[in-house]
């Protein structure tokens, strides 16, 4: 175990240089500046602002000077919000865009898990062949398409939910359910696929010799058996999550990570999008690194290298 944690250690530093150099160089590539804009700022303004920032300086000296100062999680001030460090602005956005995260990926594991056992229990029914289709169908439509539908029913036509905003728990539901809903299709279809394969083992034939009923040989032996296919999925769908609500969160206005990230890209605030860029990669390798943990603890058989 503690092999194992030293060696994604070192993965994660190199992970995080790679993620940094390849950030600030493209960056840095883009045509155009922070300052660059229809209202053009005096030279004196812009000669202090790059100074302090330290955008006047080479390249070089800039690459090593933000890398030492990023790897003590000191991102600065941001250039385009006066008066905020990017730390704040990270301090603020994270605990609502993990809020949204959390809701969607507890809700797409509720929804995919019980889908894929319902559908496996009950396979080549018409209702197996019903929630495959809703499955292929949540897969095939993106959430952004999927946002829009579900704001002219439930906003406009129903008048249930409110359009945009955060701050209630009526906020969260409609961008949590089109966040979720490609992950949950993708869960039911692995949870049926995992359950179709595990009930012909000899283990549950052996349960169910034993007289044990129906549900505890799905819930306690079946169920177990086919959540690695699951587990294996967790790591790219919480960067799924991570990424696909970077634009969930501009539909509905969430003052979330996603929408700092977005303005900090469009109004080149290096700064901010580097400090966020690094923010998602860390959730992401550390999210990575606990979906193969967790390998072992749902299946003794795995062992970690």
């Amino acid at each position: 175990m503690i092999r194992f944690l030293a060696i994604r250690l070192l993965w994660y530093a190199i992970t995080i240089w790679a993620v940094f150099t390849v950030s600030w160089l493209l960056m840095r590539s883009v045509p155009g500046g922070p300052y660059a804009s229809e209202r053009k700022v005096s030279e004196d303004v812009e000669r202090n602002l790059m100074e302090r920032y330290r955008l006047d300086r080479p390249m070089h000296v800039q690459y090593w000077n933000e890398l030492t100062r990023d790897v003590t999680l000191d991102f600065g001030y941001s250039m385009k919000m006066e008066d905020y460090t990017v730390g704040e602005i990270i301090a603020e956005g994270l605990p609502i865009s993990a809020s949204l995260g959390v809701v969607a990926l507890a809700l797409a594991l509720f929804v995919g898990l019980s889908v894929g056992v319902i559908s496996a229990l009950w396979r080549q029914s018409l209702l197996d062949v019903s929630l495959r289709t809703l499955a292929t169908l949540g897969i095939a439509i993106p959430n952004f398409v999927l946002a829009g539908a579900m704001i002219v029913l439930f906003v406009f036509e129903l008048d249930w939910f409110p359009a945009a905003g955060w701050g209630s728990p009526r906020h969260l539901f409609l961008p949590a359910v089109c966040l979720a809903a490609p992950f949950a299709a993708y869960i039911a279809r692995l949870t049926r696929t995992g359950m179709l394969d595990t009930l012909h083992q000899d283990y549950i034939r052996t349960a169910v010799a034993k007289g044990l009923t129906s549900r505890q040989v799905v819930l306690k032996h079946a169920l177990r058996g086919a959540l690695l296919p699951v587990v294996s999925f967790l790591g790219p769908a919480i960067a799924g999550i991570l990424t696909g609500s970077l634009v969930l969160e501009r539909i509905f206005v969430i003052p979330g990570m996603g929408t700092h990230f977005v303005e900090a890209a469009l109004q080149r605030d290096y700064p901010l999008a580097m400090g966020v860029v690094l923010v998602y990669t860390t959730l992401v390798f550390a999210m990575n690194t606990l979906v193969d943990l967790s390998y072992a603890l749902i299946d003794p058989r795995v062992k970690l290298r």
